[in-house]
């Protein structure tokens, strides 16, 4: 595993600047969980939105659909979801993991526990880890938040291109200085997000995403996750 504060590696001979700033962004982008109040201003939004749609997609069909909630709506969102969590079990349109086996299990914990270090939640404090999970309803203090969701009549392959528009999303938030985190734990409760926000029931609630300017020195935010070695991932059959 490579050390979460490791600098980019050296680009090789033969790279392009457009490569170094694509692995810079991709080595510095985080998942916030404090945010700054302020909204952030329409034409900064509309400039991620506009480079998160060049994602690829399966047959160029271009699924995703956002809802972004802000203002008084936001807050009547982080209301409802915050009592709905509290009284019901969670309901995704899509299925969660059956389980995680093996190193996705290992990589998981290995998350959950650094950040609850980065809190000063001990291990095994079941009560504070409960209210760390909670803030997924505040999501976080921000300011913005997009939920996203594909055509029900394209299953996975429309999950699977969100999953993609989201990475861009994230990434071209972050050029821009702007903050963000995915967050599933939003789709775990659609009927919520349907009844505040108006989302038809053609539509598969994906996850969602909270953005804006981010609370800096808070412990949450300098936690870092890790990735494995790019080996880790590829087999070669040459």
């Amino acid at each position: 595993m490579t050390s979460p504060h490791t600098p980019p590696p050296t680009a090789p001979a033969g790279t392009t600047s457009a490569y170094e700033t694509l692995s810079t962004l991709l080595h510095t982008r985080y998942s916030c969980r404090a945010f700054r109040p302020q909204a952030l201003d329409r034409a900064t939004i509309d400039r991620i939105l506009a480079a998160a749609q060049r994602t690829a997609s399966w047959c160029n069909a271009q699924p995703w659909q956002l809802t972004i909630a802000s203002g008084a709506t936001l807050e009547r969102l982080r209301s409802a979801l915050q009592a709905h969590a509290a009284a019901e079990p969670p309901a995704p349109d899509l299925p969660w993991p059956r389980e995680y086996r093996g190193v996705y299990q290992e990589r998981r914990r290995e998350c959950g526990w650094g950040l609850y270090e980065a809190l000063g939640i001990a291990k095994g404090d079941r009560e504070a880890s409960a209210r760390q999970a909670a803030e997924n309803f505040t999501m976080f203090g921000a300011p913005h938040v997009a939920i996203v969701s594909s055509d029900e009549a394209l299953g996975v392959y429309g999950a699977v291109d969100c999953g993609a528009y989201v990475g861009n999303f994230l990434l071209a938030a972050h050029s821009l200085g702007v903050a963000a985190i995915a967050q599933a734990a939003l789709a775990a409760y659609p009927g919520v997000l349907r009844e505040v926000l108006g989302i038809g029931a053609d539509r598969s609630i994906v996850c969602g995403i909270s953005f804006g300017l981010a609370e800096a020195g808070r412990p949450a935010n300098r936690f870092r996750t890790q990735r494995a070695a790019p080996g880790d991932s590829v087999t070669w059959r040459d």
